[in-house]
């Protein structure tokens, strides 16, 4: 009996020592324990919604102290729920960075202080990223390519992106999945439902539930590559009669759902206007074609890229001509639309023009007709919007919302919008950003 009870504290020791062990070999990280995370995030949302509650209470509504007093709230409450993303990683810079770009819809104290995230995501070290491929594609980094740069040319919530040569001289960019990511996922949209849930319960005007649909819906296809490689192929397949659209080639033999080879591009972002100059890129022929692309993305096929901020559109003069191409990268995200759709919007009368000065063309309001319909509202969402262009004069999101929907009502600042609104103010803000 006395060996009996000899052996379990002796059997608890050597289990203890063995979990030591191994958490000691996977450097384990206590901001990736789902309970920390949790916890955080409940902490930094109870913090946030008591601030909203209590802040005002003394304070006259209309007033002048009051509208100073819910900026700066707002203010403090953004740098919260950034240090929050930054903190948790993952699925909240994501979310993070969503919300960013909803200028059109979040105070402008959230929209300013999130969009840090875009340049913050979080970096693998080369470590984990070798660990990556090796898992998926079963060989080391020496056996698969001749070269692989370990300085990411760039780095995404959800991946990071290197720069390689194959064996047979070919270059390629290598998108491989930040480890973690897959894991914790499905774990932080759980508690992001259940927060905003509390959210709405203590607020019943919060509005923003759909985020959480949204990346319950998205995010398992964004972690998934093959679906990139296949959107891709798809998008380069339906548009191949567009000579200056560029969607780089996968190489199907080196991408698995965690990393994802294709051609390389270069290329200077949409937005960057010293790129554009000194390579004598004429902004108002990027406006038109990235009109022409989009115009048929939505009315013609139906299947419409979902991400396009700059990062994601590149510009560039052809290797072998002078025509200006657009790179169009991330194929990770596309909202279909069913045919009904499309042709309801394709038929729809516009009433309003956008032109381009200095250029001769003129395009129907067509590209604009997507925010008045309310099965599209979600890709105006998702994708946000967040392309800039030049030069671009339209008319204000009320004169739209008034001619597309002559029996709507219109109420601009923060009162209470009709449907569409939301959505006039979004590609008002899509087009008359300047670079």
């Amino acid at each position: 009996m006395a060996l009996r009870l000899l052996k379990v504290p002796t059997l608890a020791t050597a289990v203890f020592a063995s979990s030591g062990f191994y958490l000691f070999n996977r450097r384990l990280d206590f901001n990736d324990l789902s309970l920390i995370r949790f916890g955080r995030a409940a902490a930094t949302t109870a913090v946030i919604s008591y601030d909203y509650l209590t802040a005002f209470k003394y304070v006259e509504y209309g007033t002048e102290e009051y509208w100073a007093l819910k900026s700066k709230v707002h203010q403090r409450s953004a740098e919260r729920l950034r240090d929050l993303c930054c903190s948790n990683r993952g699925t909240f810079i994501k979310v993070g960075q969503h919300l960013g770009a909803l200028d059109y819809l979040l105070p402008e104290e959230y929209t300013s202080t999130l969009k840090v995230l875009h340049s913050q995501a979080p970096q693998s070290s080369m470590e984990e990223i070798e660990q990556v491929i090796r898992e998926e594609l079963g060989k080391e980094l020496p056996e698969l390519f001749a070269f692989f740069d370990e300085t990411p040319q760039g780095a995404a919530s959800l991946a990071q992106v290197h720069k390689a040569v194959l064996h047979d001289g070919r270059t390629v960019a290598v998108k491989v999945q930040h480890p973690k990511v897959q894991r914790q996922s499905s774990k932080d949209i759980l508690v992001m439902e259940v927060l905003l849930r509390g959210v709405r319960w203590l607020f019943p005007d919060f509005a923003f539930m759909w985020l959480v649909e949204e990346a319950k819906k998205n995010m398992p296809l964004e972690l998934d590559f093959l679906n990139e490689g296949h959107n891709s192929e798809m998008i380069s397949k339906k548009l191949s009669h567009l000579t200056f659209l560029k969607v780089p080639a996968i190489h199907w033999d080196l991408s698995t759902k965690r990393v994802l080879t294709m051609e390389f591009a270069e290329g200077g972002q949409v937005n960057d206007r010293e790129y554009m100059k000194e390579h004598d890129i004429n902004v108002n022929e990027i406006s038109e074609k990235l009109g022409k692309m989009y115009s048929e993305m939505i009315f013609i096929h139906g299947f419409v890229h979902c991400d396009p901020h700059p990062g994601n559109v590149l510009v560039r003069k052809g290797q072998n001509s002078n025509q200006t191409e657009i790179v169009l990268l991330d194929h990770g995200l596309y909202q279909t639309l069913s045919k009904s759709t499309s042709q309801k919007t394709h038929n729809w009368e516009p009433r309003t023009k956008c032109t381009v000065p200095s250029a001769n063309w003129t395009q129907p309001a067509c590209t604009l007709k997507t925010a008045f319909i309310n099965k599209t509202k979600h890709m105006i969402r998702g994708c946000s919007c967040r392309l800039r262009m030049t030069n671009v004069q339209l008319p204000s999101a009320a004169q739209l919302a008034f001619r597309g929907f002559p029996q709507s009502q219109i109420h601009l600042g923060r009162k209470k919008t009709n449907p569409y609104a939301s959505e006039c103010l979004a590609i008002q803000s899509y087009m008359r950003q300047h670079i």
